[in-house]
């Protein structure tokens, strides 16, 4: 299983949905945005794509009376979780949190495969070893909004742990490049 996995979009709505296109061309099933979306609406740009979009606040929450509608409007692909979620997806199970500091803690409890996080806007992928002995991948895409970054986003493959960090162009039409940095396992 594919997922596009981005964050920090601040009402981008255009880079938000271009990533989002690109990511579906190249197969995601499912889409975790990792916090500050800031207005809700911003997500209705995902409604035509049909695939789940589970997505979690940050600390620029916008309007959560709206988000709490739009996630449960009959036709919403929105699943809104609140501060955090637990996932299981793909035969995986993933954490979603908005701090890097909280991801941090939670991947170190070896209790998910991987923790999804952003709010920093720095993009990276890295396994923690975690107290039961195993790893955890702990992934933040970044900012896909381009607050004050390059936008970026994720696309992660589940079966075999593969995290490709895709640059998202300013300029519509263009097609989002892959990082030569993309971590394979």
């Amino acid at each position: 299983m594919k997922l596009c996995i981005v964050s920090d979009s601040h009402d981008n709505r255009r880079l938000l949905e271009h990533a989002v296109q690109d990511a579906v061309g190249r197969g995601v099933e499912a889409i975790l945005h990792c916090g500050d979306i800031v207005a809700p609406t911003t997500l209705r740009v995902l409604k035509r794509f049909g695939l789940p979009v589970h997505a979690i606040h940050g600390n620029n929450m916008g309007d959560m009376h709206v988000m709490h509608q739009l996630a449960h409007e009959p036709d919403s692909v929105v699943r809104y979780h609140g501060q955090d979620a637990v996932l299981h997806l793909g035969g995986r199970t993933l954490f979603m949190v908005h701090y890097p500091h909280y991801a941090e803690g939670m991947a170190l409890t070896g209790d998910y495969d991987i923790v999804c996080c952003g709010h920093d806007h720095r993009v990276s992928t890295r396994p923690v070893a975690n107290v039961k002995g195993g790893t955890t991948w702990l992934v933040n895409p970044g900012t896909v909004g381009g607050v004050g970054k390059s936008p970026t986003y994720i696309l992660a493959d589940l079966d075999n742990l593969r995290f490709d960090i895709y640059d998202v162009p300013a300029e519509p039409g263009e097609a989002c490049n892959v990082r030569p940095a993309s971590v394979h396992v």
